[in-house]
């Protein structure tokens, strides 16, 4: 078996295990989805009241919601790869016969199953708030794929960061300094062009924005009577987003592979 072989059944064996692991630890999906549920009420039902975009609200945010759970699932791929440091267990996979790319590639894989069970529960929770999918179902899956593939991709950034992490815990918090600014500072909970000029260019080049701009399009939930946005990301969001994802995988996987072979070397 050569070695590219050998990674691939390595990466799927573990990614297996990861996923069994996921099963068998259901407070996982729980604790995912308990934030961006709380979230959804908060701005569903307090901050919406008083929220006037000419539509729905809460069909307006969901998109909204939905994108941030992705980002904090994927913040659960460091913390996990952070806590197997401290805890040794990536000492043990180094005193295996395996590539070493496989313990990496079977996490995110893993964590990207557990994503899928967070966001079906947090689409539940839209539809019982009254968020609605007004398109066909093949928009609505490429939309929910859009989903996936983002939180993929930022699976990687923060295993490269968990890899170099000392504690899981300071982790954890880290990553919701970083990830949650980058859901408030785009067109995910209320319009970017309402934003102040700064924060309207940084919205409008934000991968989020393009990801929900994709999301609502393909969902049928844009507002109507909307004008057309100015900027390319969002005049192209599913091209945009498909690009973005590209580009994070293009420098966080190897990235991330590097800083793990380093690891384990020491």
């Amino acid at each position: 078996m050569n070695a590219f072989s050998q990674a691939v059944s390595d990466g799927l064996t573990l990614t297996q295990r990861n996923i069994l692991k996921n099963l068998r630890n259901p407070d996982i999906v729980v604790f995912s989805s308990a934030a961006p549920i709380a979230f959804a009420l908060l701005f569903g039902f307090v901050f919406g009241s008083a929220i006037d975009i000419g539509t729905n609200y809460r069909e307006f945010m969901i998109v909204g919601i939905l994108t941030q759970t992705m980002l904090l699932t994927a913040a659960n791929t460091g913390v996990g790869i952070a806590h197997d440091m401290k805890q040794g267990l990536v000492d043990r996979f180094r005193s295996l016969p395996i590539a070493q790319s496989a313990v990496l590639v079977g996490r995110t894989n893993g964590d990207a199953v557990n994503n899928v069970m967070v966001i079906v529960l947090m689409s539940l929770t839209g539809l019982l708030m009254g968020w609605r999918i007004r398109s066909s179902v093949a928009d609505a899956a490429l939309a929910y794929l859009l989903l996936f593939l983002f939180a993929y991709a930022v699976s990687w950034i923060t295993a490269a960061i968990g890899l170099t992490a000392k504690s899981p815990e300071v982790l954890g918090n880290a990553m919701l300094l970083v990830l949650v600014p980058f859901t408030f500072i785009s067109n995910s909970f209320v319009p970017s062009e309402g934003l102040p000029t700064v924060l309207r260019v940084i919205a409008a080049w934000n991968p989020v924005s393009a990801l929900v701009e994709a999301c609502r399009q393909l969902f049928g939930n844009i507002p109507p009577g909307r004008a057309a946005p100015e900027v390319w990301p969002l005049q192209n969001p599913i091209l945009a987003t498909l690009l973005w994802v590209a580009l994070i995988l293009a420098i966080f996987i190897p990235l991330a592979v590097h800083r793990y072979k380093k690891t384990v070397s020491q």
